[in-house]
């Protein structure tokens, strides 16, 4: 393996750390460590997503910068009689992506192997074999023979189930593969920009924030903007990568390496106008590359963020990214390092006469 810079073992613990919806303690801990430097003030909102705070200039607009903490997986609902566990997705999952696949189940006394099994296709007829199989009809082996000896490892329901994966530099060291890009990448984004604004004069108070509960509907987001109330909020995430056989260009027309992705619509926004015309102005002008994506069926925490409190000019700036919602995903350094310098050029130029010209055009 490529030996870790800074960066990439920043990468590495957070795509590595477990945090499903609702179960977002490790990664919380992970940025906390690596924004707590850069931040004036640390602080949690009541679901538990981390705020840091970064003075630019007192009294100055609030910008508001958002990944999300936690990472689709799934939740153990039931345990059989011969010690096979039952689990629900948590976050969204095709069933293509799951069978054999390694999962890591933490519980109170500690983490435990399994992996997600179902009936064998030997003993399926011929028109069985044909279908997938449904995650309903999924379950997770962890070795045991019994209930009694899953309780005694300390399985119980509601314990998460989070995949495994281990954090990889390709042959091509800008091209990183990962578990939960989707959307660690976003919390090292935030992470980055309050970094990056040390020691520069930005004329208005920065949020770096990692949100929770984002795929089960975009909670945290919510909770820690009604905390914060800022002025404009942007929301930092994963978008498809449409480089990859099959896809079209009408599918999807983002490639990886390109520059991050300004999303103009999907399933939670419409993009605020004068801050789309903002970003891209900034763009232009300091020649950063940027790709414009609209995806019609998904949705990012700028869906929550801008219908908040009496309402916040929002937008998602995001990353291609391929294999999302699986156990590994891959991306491109560079989107992650433009994108970085894209919202710091942004913050600077977001002083309070052009906050209000956004706000009120």
């Amino acid at each position: 393996m490529a030996k870790l810079d800074e960066t990439l073992t920043m990468l590495k613990e957070l795509t590595d750390a477990k945090g499903i919806p609702g179960n977002e303690r490790e990664v919380r801990e992970v940025m906390k460590k690596y924004i707590e430097p850069f931040a004036d003030e640390i602080s949690t909102d009541g679901l538990g997503s981390l705020i840091a705070k970064k003075v630019g200039k007192d009294g100055g607009p609030k910008i508001m910068v958002a990944g999300h903490l936690d990472e689709v997986g799934f939740m153990i609902t039931q345990i059989d009689e011969k010690g096979f566990l039952r689990f629900q997705p948590v976050g969204g999952w095709w069933g293509q992506v799951m069978l054999a696949q390694r999962v890591t189940i933490v519980t109170k006394k500690g983490d435990v192997t399994g992996i997600i099994g179902s009936k064998p296709p030997h003993i399926l007829t011929a028109e069985a074999r044909k279908k997938p199989v449904e995650i309903k009809d999924m379950f997770i082996d962890i070795g045991a023979s019994s209930r009694e000896e899953v309780q005694e490892w300390g399985v119980r329901p509601g314990d998460m189930v989070v995949p495994y994966f281990e954090f990889t530099v390709m042959n091509n060291e800008k091209m990183l593969l990962a578990k939960a890009w989707d959307n660690r990448i976003g919390c090292a984004i935030a992470i980055d920009v309050l970094k990056q604004l040390q020691g520069v004069e930005h004329p208005n108070v920065v949020y770096g924030v990692g949100a929770v509960q984002e795929e089960v509907g975009l909670r945290g987001a919510k909770t820690a903007t009604y905390k914060i109330q800022p002025d404009i909020g942007f929301a930092v995430d994963v978008g498809i990568a449409g480089d990859t056989p099959g896809i079209s260009e009408k599918e999807a027309m983002s490639k990886m390496g390109k520059g991050p992705q300004v999303v103009i619509y999907d399933a939670s926004l419409v993009a605020h106008k004068g801050l789309r015309d903002l970003v891209t102005d900034t763009a232009d002008e300091l020649n950063i590359p940027y790709q414009f994506e609209s995806i019609p069926g998904g949705g990012t925490d700028a869906g929550s963020i801008h219908l908040t409190h009496n309402g916040v000019p929002a937008l998602a700036i995001t990353i291609a990214t391929r294999y999302i919602h699986s156990h590994a995903a891959m991306l491109h350094r560079d989107d992650f390092e433009n994108a970085v310098k894209l919202i710091v050029e942004v913050i600077k130029r977001l002083d309070r006469e052009t906050v209000d010209k956004i706000t009120f055009e």
